[in-house]
């Protein structure tokens, strides 16, 4: 099913929104007519909670545009997986019934991976399609303008590692369940993830501490400590609706091994955050492995790091032995500055809409993706 058999198309002259729906935030990407990338943002939505979360998510994002209305979205989402919905084809109706009349009947395509596009009933009838297909758009879109690489976007909870092969996509996982099995989705992320899932014992004033199995502290704890968190990658409340400060950060980290953050000084405590980024990290490279060997890239094939964890990505690909590229280095000359990295899948739907536009004049091809 393509984008010219699949839905009647409307105009796609004026100006595009990609936006990425996911279960704890909303991100989105505003392409003009001229194909300049305008704007990119990202709002905390606790999709779990409610639909309205989403609505307001919109609101937000919307306030923040310039007053003329886009023509078309592009949708891709993960936020069928919360458990508002009772299943995740629920979740996919739901959503894609919700932002066709949120953002205008008929103007919403919705981003199905091999399948194309598809509109709001399409998008329900083959749900399969749709969900959790945003880590495909935006490996497409780098497989448009890289011939081999590894896309590894490291998000708030989860990071996703993509190989790219002869200028497509290189793999034959479809579903979470088939990616995780495949190393290609691993539950791990800078902002969201438990510590007790990043280890079952840390060394602790000379001695391995089991950790407690409770929810105590989060990766973003981890990375404040370490001064490497950035601000805007950490957008919803903490552990335990404390302050977002190191020190708070010290008090939650040592709940998990059972102290008190007087009990240490800063310093040991910074070691043991230390700890536990290293822990993350040799998951997150032992997943890269895994890829690396099934799908054997050239040496000289680079790394492409994208996610509100692109921070990891110089460390990442010096383990492996690779050169390193920011997703947002792929996309010039109509890179936007802010926060394209952070919001990949967003930008990547909204540009693969607008390579379906047709050429500004009858001498000129169409753009390709990636600009």
């Amino acid at each position: 099913m393509s984008m010219n058999a699949a839905m009647r198309r409307p105009s796609l002259d004026g100006a595009l929104i990609g936006w990425d729906v996911g279960g704890a935030h909303l991100k989105a990407a505003r392409i003009e007519p001229d194909d300049r990338l305008s704007g990119v943002w990202l709002e905390p939505c606790p999709l779990w909670r409610s639909l309205d979360q989403l609505r307001q998510a919109i609101d937000r994002i919307e306030a923040a545009m310039p007053a003329n209305g886009a023509c078309a979205h592009a949708v891709t989402m993960t936020g069928e997986m919360v458990d508002l919905f009772a299943t995740r084809q629920a979740g996919v109706q739901a959503l894609a019934a919700f932002l066709d009349e949120r953002l205008g009947a008929g103007r919403v395509y919705f981003y199905a991976g091999t399948h194309g596009w598809l509109d709001v009933s399409q998008a329900r009838q083959h749900a399969e399609w749709v969900a959790s297909a945003n880590w495909h758009a935006t490996a497409h879109l780098i497989s448009t303008c890289v011939s081999e690489a590894l896309l590894i976007d490291i998000g708030s909870t989860t990071t996703d590692l993509i190989p790219i092969r002869n200028g497509a996509v290189a793999t034959s996982s479809s579903s979470d369940r088939e990616r995780l099995s495949a190393g290609e989705l691993v539950y791990t992320g800078v902002v969201r993830t438990p510590v007790m899932a990043l280890a079952s014992e840390a060394p602790v004033a000379g001695h391995f501490t089991p950790l407690m199995a409770e929810h105590f502290a989060t990766s973003s704890d981890v990375y404040r400590i370490l001064g490497l968190l950035p601000d805007k990658a950490d957008l919803h409340d903490t552990a335990d609706g404390g302050a977002k400060t190191q020190a708070a950060s010290r008090a939650r980290l040592a709940r998990m091994v059972g102290r008190d953050a007087a009990e240490l000084s800063d310093q040991a405590w910074a070691d043991l955050a230390a700890w536990f980024a290293e822990a993350q990290m040799a998951r997150i490279g032992r997943a890269a492995r895994q890829v690396l060997s099934r799908e054997l890239l050239a040496a000289t094939a680079p790394v492409i790091i994208a996610g509100v964890g692109g921070f990891l990505g110089p460390r990442l690909a010096a383990r492996l032995g690779r050169p390193v590229i920011n997703f947002s280095q792929i996309l010039t000359p109509h890179a936007h500055p802010d926060m394209i990295d952070e919001c990949a899948p967003a930008v990547a739907v909204g540009r693969l809409l607008a390579a379906h536009r047709p050429p500004r004049n009858l001498h000129a091809p169409a753009d390709t993706p990636c600009g």
